[in-house]
């Protein structure tokens, strides 16, 4: 029979690199832990490890267990952090997953009213999830996933919170700021600026420039809001950015935000949550929070 205990030593020699630093890290002798491993091997009729000189190679039965191990033992210690919250009388960590860089200024009006009107729960924002958001929530590292962009797959629920527009923001002395829209063909002659996402991720091209066969001169891409705004104010380039953020920005820099086409582009940011935890309360009261105007 597999235990946890067995997925837990798997990983530790994958990660370590060797039975000696793995031993070291599960506070095992080695002799201990190699035979733990000989006796899931005789248990399981088959090897999990090939040494090649120094180095252990997982088998192909070894693999399939690290992968496992990768999704459940996250599972386990949620779980357990949980009950050891509920056992002290506190509800638990509302773990948020961000799939969308400039959602985080929005989040931060969220949370504030969240943890005053739940104090017995603690939020932690996931950022490192950016873009792989789904294999987070389905691996239980994340609770709550917060995307533009939501894949409707069984065992998820997404809930519509926010309504905004994509627009294009260019310096206020810009060409382009006297227009009220902007077409694919004003951007030839333009860098455009991006956070470090895939260009498939990026409404600008998904829904303006490529359907019009169209690229901008040149793509870079800048990892903070902040550095990304100045230098579209300073004429170094334009950017795609929600309407109300560019608005909160307008205040103290010299930029302009313009509609991507005579339509617009129209988002929603939507807020995931595994089905079999959409009636927690302090999870549903979170999503409740997050769509109030």
């Amino acid at each position: 029979m597999i235990e946890r205990n067995h997925l837990a030593i798997l990983q530790a020699v994958e990660q370590s690199g060797s039975l000696t630093a793995a031993a070291e890290r599960l506070h095992l002798t080695q002799s201990a832990l190699s035979h733990a491993i000989k006796k899931l091997e005789l248990q399981l009729g088959t090897q999990v490890w090939q040494r090649e000189g120094r180095r252990l190679r997982p088998t192909q039965a070894g693999q399939y267990l690290l992968g496992l191990a990768g999704r459940l033992l996250p599972q386990f210690e949620h779980a357990e952090d949980v009950v050891a919250r509920i056992a002290a009388g506190e509800r638990g960590v509302l773990r948020i997953g961000m799939e969308c860089h400039p959602c985080y200024q929005w989040l931060l009006k969220i949370v504030g009213p969240y943890l005053t009107a739940w104090p017995g729960v603690d939020v932690d924002v996931k950022q490192q999830f950016q873009f792989g958001g789904m294999a987070a929530l389905f691996g239980h590292d994340i609770d709550l996933l917060v995307t533009p962009d939501p894949l409707h797959k069984p065992g998820v629920e997404f809930t519509p919170v926010f309504d905004y527009e994509q627009v294009l923001v260019v310096a206020a002395n810009h060409p382009l700021a006297q227009k009220n829209f902007v077409q694919p063909a004003d951007l030839t002659r333009e860098v455009l600026i991006s956070y470090p996402v895939p260009v498939q991720r990026l409404d600008i091209y998904s829904h303006f420039l490529s359907p019009a066969g169209v690229a901008p001169r040149s793509h870079k891409t800048i990892e903070t809001t902040d550095i990304l705004l100045h230098t579209v104010a300073v004429g170094r380039g334009v950017a795609a950015l929600p309407r109300w953020l560019v608005a909160e920005y307008a205040t103290s820099l010299p930029i302009k935000a313009i509609s991507l086409g005579a339509q617009g582009i129209n988002k929603h940011i939507y807020v995931g949550v595994r089905s079999a935890d959409a009636e927690i309360d302090y999870v549903d009261a979170f999503i409740r929070q997050a769509a109030t105007p």
